[in-house]
Parts: structure tokens; sequence; C-alpha cells
């Protein structure tokens, strides 16, 4: 087992158990299993409370008191997975990993995700130990083996990554990053096709301090993360394969929180990979795993074994993982630290927004406006026509069709749309048709109108939009209603949640950097306000006041820094925190806040996320957020999506939507990732 870098704090949920005796063990563990029937408790209870170490001088006292082999034995006595769980706990790390990997070449198939797995993620001297135990324990050579089980590139990064050299200076010199970057940018970006031996010698045997500053520059350079060059250039097992490395090179505990949590969600359980990292993580960063995954799925690694599994089986993980960082008091400080760090990282460099839709070449809207004409004139409807025109100009250019029509043949586009096509495809399309300004008040306005409150709907347009954006849907809104915003919020919501959200629709948000001095009082008062403060000061409401002032006027950059300063002061996340300490709508008009200034095409893409899964889709948030975000971020929403969801937004339209309406939306998504 690789031991933590001298200095360095352990991370592991396994200790060595004190007051040890092997003897002891070895005659506890003879007697669970004596008779008809074994003690499975006890065998859990011991073997998940010593170290890798003092399980092989287990081994070891079992042989040379029964002469018997303890692992032979604990096969024959359990059966399914919690068997699989424990045997490999009693092997040795690097033979664990070798039964592993030979198990995922042999037989009919190659399982390529542990490959993935287990030989991106890995240190130079774990690799070697890899090596020697696969020699020693199959009596073949596992370079060999690999080559005889996969192919191409993926076959060639397999190799680089199994001879352990990568690089491990901590010096770096930037002339060699900004040379990389080079190198990368022209393999994959600019050239036709793409030269993958300069990815896989780049990302294969650079240090990891090295590469993490060379994706740094990559994102200030071409202004796309590495991942989504990796995406458009690289595909299939060699793609997967490469985006796990850089994933390990950014976080390793986040690229196997990752893998925990995509192991459980959804129906069934992947037990093969759960049990393979509950295993190998369990001595080297358990607790960084578990911080991450507190931290990015607001759900505890603990609590979601719990709810994943049962019996022994579940037993034995749940004491591997160590922990409910759920349970009161158990939530660790050091998951607001990594989110701290996180953020410290992105702001490295600010990612340029894309949307999918453009303003068309050689636009011709007299063209458009009788093509149009034809596609509704007659008996039927040319839905196609329709969609293609309408999703593939810029709103401008829609526009500049409607006036051209009308000037045409004397009549409104949109009430012929209307007539014409029904349902989900005519409220995206009208939608479509619709200045910006004029749609978002029109949302406003529909969330607002008959029975019940579409709270929903105003936190996520009024939370989410610049100032440019709320003071022209303030000027449509009057326009087309008759009546101003603020008074239509006024009369239709009350309370707290009546204050942020006028707050918001004053568009007065503050558009300048960050104030370090400012941002401490404003974290300050955040702590006060959110009860963890050690001296609160001030009367509640006077705080409140001063909490929602900060929330809904304070600049994005700025923010940010406070998000950063409360860390530093509280060792929480302000985010959690409010999903903690807060409820109702102020606390979803609150949390909406802090998505949209920490990321806001996450925000969109886990809305979007949860409008299409489970039962039924929420066709309105779908349509809403596809046609207010088509020209202005989508592109970075389908990249936050596929990388959390593990899925392209492409691929979840297609899965939940049909006929015409499914057509438009990924005319709209604009691709495939």
């Amino acid at each position: 087992m690789a031991k933590p870098a001298q200095g360095a704090k352990y991370r592991g949920s396994i200790h060595d158990f004190p007051g040890f005796d092997p003897n002891q063990d070895a005659e506890a563990l003879y007697t669970a299993m004596k008779g008809f029937g074994s003690d499975k408790e006890a065998i859990l209870d011991i073997i998940t409370s010593r170290s890798n170490r003092q399980r092989q001088e287990v081994c070891q006292s079992y042989k040379s008191l029964y002469g018997k082999d303890l692992i032979a034995d604990l096969k024959y006595e359990l059966t399914g997975k919690f068997e699989r769980l424990i045997v490999g706990l009693m092997r040795p790390p690097a033979y664990c990993d070798a039964k592993e990997i030979k198990d995922a070449i042999s037989g009919i198939g190659t399982d390529e995700k542990c490959l993935i797995e287990i030989l991106a993620s890995r240190t130079n001297e774990q690799m070697h130990q890899l090596v020697a135990a696969y020699k020693d324990a199959y009596e073949r050579d596992l370079e060999a083996d690999i080559i005889g089980d996969t192919s191409g590139h993926f076959q060639k990064m397999l190799v680089v990554l199994l001879q352990g050299t990568r690089e491990e200076d901590d010096v770096v010199s930037e002339d060699l990053v900004q040379q990389d970057v080079q190198d990368l940018y022209e393999a994959g970006e600019l050239k036709w096709g793409t030269d993958e031996a300069q990815f896989i010698y780049i990302l294969g045997n650079r240090s990891k301090q090295h590469l993490r500053l060379v994706f740094d520059e990559y994102l200030k350079t071409t202004g796309k993360p590495i991942e989504a060059s990796i995406r458009g250039e690289l595909s299939g097992d060699f793609e997967k394969l490469m985006l796990a490395v850089v994933k390990c090179i950014r976080s390793t505990p986040e690229y196997f929180a990752e893998r925990l949590f995509k192991a459980m969600k959804g129906l069934g359980t992947r037990d093969n990979t759960l049990i393979r990292i509950m295993v190998s993580r369990s001595e080297l960063d358990m607790l960084d795993i578990r911080e991450i995954f507190r931290t990015k799925y607001e759900k505890s690694l603990y609590s979601m074994i719990k709810n994943d599994t049962s019996g022994e089986y579940k037993k034995t993980l749940l004491k591997l993982c160590g922990g409910d960082d759920d349970a009161a008091g158990q939530f660790f400080p050091e998951a607001a630290q990594v989110a701290y760090q996180m953020w410290e990282l992105s702001a490295v460099a600010r990612v340029e927004l894309k949307g999918t839709v453009r303003p068309a070449n050689d636009f011709n809207p007299d063209a458009d406006a009788k093509a149009l004409r034809k596609a509704m004139k007659g008996l039927g409807t040319d839905e196609d026509t329709i969609i293609d025109i309408i999703t593939h100009r810029s709103n401008a250019q829609r526009q500049q069709i409607r006036q051209t029509f009308k000037s045409h043949f004397g009549r409104d586009l949109m009430t012929d749309l209307k007539s014409e096509i029904s349902g989900d495809l005519a409220r995206l399309i009208l939608g479509l048709m619709m200045p910006p300004a004029h749609y978002d008040a029109k949302q406003l306005k529909k969330a607002m109108e008959g029975a019940g409150t579409d709270e929903k709907a105003l936190i996520e347009i009024l939370a989410t939009r610049t100032n440019a954006e709320i003071r022209a849907i303030n000027e449509a809104y009057k326009e087309d209603y008759h009546k101003s915003l603020e008074d239509a919020l006024s009369s239709d919501t009350s309370g707290h949640f009546r204050r942020i959200l006028v707050s918001l629709a004053t568009g007065n948000r503050e558009e300048g950097g960050e104030n370090l001095d400012q941002a401490r009082e404003d974290a300050q008062v955040a702590a006060e306000i959110l009860e963890i403060a050690d001296t609160p000061s001030g009367d509640k409401t006077s705080l409140e006041t001063r909490f929602m002032t900060i929330l809904c006027t304070r600049s994005y950059p700025h923010l940010r820094r406070v998000f950063q300063e409360f860390i530093k002061m509280t060792n929480y996340d302000v985010e959690h925190t409010i999903k903690k300490e807060m409820s109702g709508d102020v606390r979803d008009a609150f949390v909406a806040i802090v998505q949209s200034v920490k990321n806001k095409p996450l925000f969109f893409a886990d809305k979007l996320y949860k409008s299409m899964k489970g039962a039924g889709t929420d066709e309105k948030t779908l349509t809403r957020i596809m046609v207010s975000r088509s020209e202005i971020d989508l592109l970075n929403i389908r990249r936050e999506f596929i990388e959390k969801y593990d899925k392209s937004l492409h691929q979840a339209i297609e899965g939940d939507t049909s006929g015409d309406f499914l057509k438009a939306l990924l005319a709209l998504c604009g691709g495939e990732d």
C-alpha cells in the first residue's frame, strides 16, 4: 500500500488497528467459519477494522496455525458480492488490481471501463507494483496481455501509462507549458484530422503539476477546456481513456467520487465498480472522495451506499466508507475547502459563452417569408420547413422575416403559425419568433396568472438575467401588459420572497470587480444570518435585509469572492448552508442566485436534466431554457450537461421527446457531443 508523502496528512478511512494480534484474529476468523454456517458479522468486523498490512499478517498466522489458506476458506464460506468484497480486501493492493485487470481481459469481450479506471489513476509506484504482481500471480506479461486484447490508439495510451514513467518533478517550465499547449492545439483544433500521438505523448508522460498548468493555459488560449477538445477530436474508448486521464490529473478523488456516483445512480448498481473503488481507495484518499462527493452531489457517499445496497455487503461498504457526512456534526469542513479550491482554479480563466444558434449566412428574409407562407398554405402544414428556417436564424433575423411576411402578404406571421401548428411545437416555435425580452415578459406573466404561481419560473428568469436583459424585460412587460413588472410581482407574491424578486427585477446589480474588504464584511453578514458565525451582531431583520441586498445587488465577480471568504471564515459552503438553514421559496431563490453566480451554464444544465428525468417531461421548463439560451450559452450548457450527467443533452432530448417537437429541440441543441 502506497503511503502518504512525508508530512502529508493521511486521508484513508481504514487505519492500523491498535493492539493488533494476528494470531488472535486468525483464531477468531477460524471460529467464525467453523461448523455449519459462518458468522459473517464477525468476519466483516475484523477485516474492515484492520489495515491491509495487518490483514497480510493475519493470512500468514492463519496458515501457520491451521495449515489452511485464509482466502480459500473465505471463498468457500461466503458468496456473491459480499465474498468478492471481503476477498478483495484480503489481497495486497497490487494483487487486487492485477486480479481486476486479468478479469477485465479474460474471456469474450473486454471490460474497457475497468482498464481505464485502474491505468488512468495509479501512480508510477503503484503501476510498477501492479506489473510485478501480475507477473507473479499469473506468470504472464501484463503489457503483452493488454496488447493482445486491445487495439489502436487506445492500446498505445494504455501501454504508455503502464510504463509508470510519468514525470514527477514539481518544477515546471513555463516555456514547455506554452509549447505543449501549442502542440495540443495544432494536433487537434488546427489540424485536418487529429495527431493522436501528440495527445498520447503529452498526457501520458508530463507531470501532474505541469499538465494542470497546461490545461489552464489551453483554456486561456483556445477559449475552451481541454476536455471539450478531446471530445471533439477523439472518439470511442480512446476518448474515454484520455478524459479519465485528464480528470485524474485535475483531481483523482473527484474522478473516483464521480465513478462511485455513477455506479449507484439510476436503476441497478454497478457492484464491480463499487467494490473495486471502495477496496482500492480505503487506505489512500477515501476521506477526500467523501468530501468531494458530498460537495458535488449534495448527499453523502454513506447515505447513497446505505440506500443502494443491503445485508452484510452494505455493512462492509459502510465500514470502508468510515462515516456519514449527512449526520449531525459530520459534515466535513474540508468539503467546503475543496469547493473553494475548485473555484480558485476556475477563476484562472473565464470560458467564452457561446450559443448554438447564430445568424444564417446569405440571409434572405424575402425568400424565408415566401417559404414559410408556402409551408402553411393549402391543406396540411410543412412543419419540417418551418422548423428548419426558424431554428437556423438568429432572433434578429426572425424579426426581419416577420416584417417582410407582413409587407408581402399583409398577414401576421405569428397569427398564421398559431393557426397551423399546435402543442409543444407551437410553444417552442412561437417562443423563438418573439424578441427575447418579450418572450421572458410573457413567461413571467404566465407564471403569475390564474390560480397559483409558478415560483420556479419566476426564480429561474429573474435570478439569471443580466441588468440589460432585466431592463429590457421591464420595458416589454409594460408595453405588452400595460402594467409594471414590479406591480405584478408585488400583487402576486408576498413576504421576503416578494422583496427578493422585486430587488432582482430592478436590474441594478453592480457590474464592477471584487472588493476584498467589502467581501469579508459581506461574508460575515452571510455567516451571521445563516447562524454559523461565532459572534452574531445586529438584529435579525436588519441582517436579513443586508443579506438580500448582498445577493441581489453585488456583482458576480464580487459575490464569487464573498463565497470564497465565507468558506475561509466558516469552513462551510454558502449554497449548502442556505439549503440547510432556510426553506421554501426564499431558499430556492437564494440557491438559484448562488448557483448562477458560481456557474450559470451548470445551473441551466441541472434545470434541463431535472425537466427530463423520471416519469413525464416538464415541457414548459425545457422549452423556456432552450429558447432563451440558444443564442447565449447553450453550447456551454451542453458541455456542463455531458460532464455532470455522462450523457449528452442531445441524447437526453432524443430519449424524452418525440415528433416535430423533438426535431425542433435537436435543431436548437445544435449537435451531438
